[in-house]
């Protein structure tokens, strides 16, 4: 076992014939064996062009509660139409509405983007700031979209963004034992070292959505599979 990895090893218990789970271990595989997915899509809208805070923190709004695979396409025809704040501001709630549908919730996120873009506009001189107080005092944006815009577009480790594939897989892996996001959020930033923080989400995305998958996941074909605590998998086939 290299140094430092009973730190990083996780919160949960090891389980027989395991290997301790090293994140720092973990974070090098993971990021090879999602080469052949598709990008979380905010990484993906970044890497189209539309990388900067505005966008990313309009990106996560759509996002909520929508698929990645709806996600992308949605944003990237909003952006195509409007991608500055003042471009946006200067649309109607409804013209943004039709241009996000369908994500879900879309009438209630044209309301909140156009907000966001209005006070962009107006208190921010047409930036946002990198400050995580901040863009969390803006309408319907939480720990969550503000940690993953921030760590996006500025490369800052502010803090993790959790969703339901980070959640899930860390609790697998036995890396922690929390019952929802925010309590995974504060344990992984209590376990995690922070030059991982923003390669956590971007990769346990694809990630989650491929091999570590809610049903069936491919433990077989898991480069962390002994490592892996396998928490609540059930199955012959899940075992090493």
């Amino acid at each position: 076992m290299q140094a430092g990895d009973k730190e990083t090893s996780g919160m949960g218990t090891r389980s027989k014939g395991k290997e301790p789970f090293a994140i720092t271990k973990a974070i090098p595989l993971m990021r090879q064996a999602v080469v052949p997915y598709p990008k979380a899509a905010l990484n993906a809208i970044k890497d189209a062009g539309y990388g900067s805070l505005f966008a990313q923190i309009i990106a996560c709004v759509i996002s909520i509660r929508t698929l990645d695979e709806l996600t992308l396409p949605i944003g990237l025809r909003l952006f195509a139409r409007a991608a500055s704040p003042e471009a946006i501001a200067r649309l109607s709630e409804q013209e943004i509405a039709a241009l996000i549908a369908p994500a879900s919730f879309h009438t209630t996120k044209a309301k909140t983007i156009r907000a966001i873009a209005l006070r962009t506009v107006n208190e921010f001189g047409g930036q946002l700031p990198a400050d995580v107080a901040t863009l969390m005092s803006l309408h319907g944006i939480g720990p969550k979209c503000a940690h993953l815009a921030l760590g996006i577009a500025c490369g800052l480790p502010v803090g993790i963004g959790v969703d339901t594939h980070v959640h899930r897989v860390t609790n697998r892996w036995g890396l922690v034992a929390t019952r929802n996001p925010e309590q995974t959020r504060v344990a992984l930033e209590r376990t995690v070292p922070r030059e991982y923080w923003i390669e956590l989400n971007e990769y346990i995305v694809p990630f989650g959505k491929h091999i570590c998958t809610l049903r069936k996941p491919r433990c077989r074909e898991c480069p962390l599979l002994p490592m892996c605590q396998q928490v609540g998998v059930v199955g012959a086939k899940a075992k090493a």
